[in-house]
């Protein structure tokens, strides 16, 4: 790190371990999602085109910062895209013509929890691609996100770097954990014992798809409340946006007159457990 990035970085107090403090995480958690709620209102009124794509190791918190960017925002205009895995119709389709079904229409923000970088990761690695499916993959998709930009869609691409040691102990929270078991796979086994392959791929993606017009930029996960702030930062400085300012709302008197209701004892209602 520069001297100039030192001196920019704020001082944000830090436990023991050198993490975030929780109280100050909240407090910058509000101000970010305020700024998110005056980007999608002007994504909204000026008709733009965003397209974020979140990518990274298992465990390294794409998902963590997912939720935290749309907890305050309209589903109707930013919303999340998680496909699963391609049925047999779509395999026989080009390649990317499943995520290009949900790509935006004007006014809308569409978050990929991972993207059709699938295959030069788990697809590769796992050997569900064959060799000429991945190299015609890596050649065609830098020209495919410049047809994006042409087009007006304004794609950031972020990846979200994560230790060995950080990925073990996420890993073991999963497992000792009820309420995060479900998250955790049999292909997340795998993606620990194939670490140098996923390295590999990473690096070898990053060759060919890490260009001027549609760059990547890493975030440093293993803290997730740094990652998290970082990232929503950075997003907001990536779309230029002003606040959009509404006129005042009174609300109009209930007008009961000329209506008898039903009585309340004709409702189910659901039991009071608490």
């Amino acid at each position: 790190m520069s001297k100039n990035s030192e001196n920019k970085k704020k001082q944000v107090p830090e436990n023991k371990s050198g993490r975030l403090k929780k109280k100050f995480y909240f407090n910058e958690l509000e101000k970010l999602q305020l700024e998110l709620v005056k980007m999608h209102e002007w994504i909204k009124k000026e008709g733009l085109r965003v397209v974020v794509v979140f990518e990274g190791r298992d465990a390294a918190g794409k998902g963590g910062v997912i939720k935290r960017i749309t907890q305050r925002l309209n589903p109707r205009i930013c919303r999340v895209v998680a496909l699963g895995v391609p049925t047999e119709r779509e395999k026989t389709q080009w390649y990317f013509q499943r995520y290009a079904a949900h790509l935006p229409a004007a006014g809308e923000m569409v978050l990929f929890d991972r993207s059709w970088y699938n295959r030069a990761g788990v697809e590769r690695v796992m050997g569900f691609c064959t060799d000429d499916e991945y190299w015609e993959f890596l050649r065609s998709c830098p020209r495919f996100e410049e047809m994006l930009i042409q087009s007006g869609i304004i794609l950031i691409k972020y990846w979200f770097s994560v230790s060995d040691e950080e990925q073990d102990k996420r890993f073991r929270e999963r497992i000792n954990d009820p309420l995060k078991r479900w998250k955790f796979s049999p292909m997340d086994l795998e993606s620990r014992s194939r670490w140098v392959e996923y390295s590999r791929a990473k690096d070898e993606m990053f060759a060919y798809t890490d260009t001027k017009i549609s760059p990547w930029y890493v975030v440093g996960a293993d803290d997730k409340r740094r990652a998290r702030l970082n990232c929503i930062a950075h997003l907001l400085s990536m779309i230029p946006y002003k606040e959009i300012r509404h006129k005042a709302i009174d609300l109009p008197p209930i007008n009961k007159e000329g209506y008898v209701r039903p009585p309340i004892t004709e409702q189910t209602f659901v039991e009071q457990h608490y």
